[in-house]
């Protein structure tokens, strides 16, 4: 795993799997540490990363492909944290983000929905969610409104 960090920004690069994935939410928390987010901001950025490091891991890079890069910016900025997240891996279907709407829950646990929460907590959290396809890289950018300045 490459880190580059400074107090407002930082970069990192690392092979795609869960352990990776797991090991950069930690380096992320740790390069905000500068910021002293409170609890709450620091729950916000894990869970939003993890849901979009994970959704990389699982569907850029599915099992039986092999693992890929992943890399992933943040910067300070006044309106929050702004996060880039980018790979090399299979681009979304149709090239577009899936709507992200909640899963029902009044329903039989037997039919409830394997997947599909993670691009509803990515939205429902982060205040602006962009994706596009640039060549052979898929691009995420996330702003969440934490370490706003006052």
């Amino acid at each position: 795993m490459k880190d580059h960090m400074s107090a407002t920004e930082f970069h990192l690069e690392f092979e795609s799997s869960p352990i990776a994935v797991r090991t950069a939410l930690g380096r992320i928390i740790d390069g905000l540490g500068p910021l002293s987010l409170d609890p709450e901001e620091i729950g916000t950025v894990e869970i939003v990363m993890a849901e979009a490091l994970n959704n990389v891991v699982e569907h850029a890079y599915p099992e039986g492909d092999p693992p890929g890069p992943v890399e992933i910016d943040c910067a300070h900025r006044d309106s929050g944290l702004h996060f880039r997240v980018i790979d090399r891996g299979r681009p979304l279907p149709n090239g577009d983000m899936p709507i992200g709407e909640a899963a029902r829950v009044d329903v039989d646990m037997m039919d409830m929905p394997e997947g599909g929460f993670g691009w509803f907590i990515i939205k429902d959290l982060a205040r602006e969610v962009q994706y596009q396809r640039r060549g052979e890289r898929n691009v995420l950018n996330l702003r969440l409104a934490v370490a706003k300045a006052a």
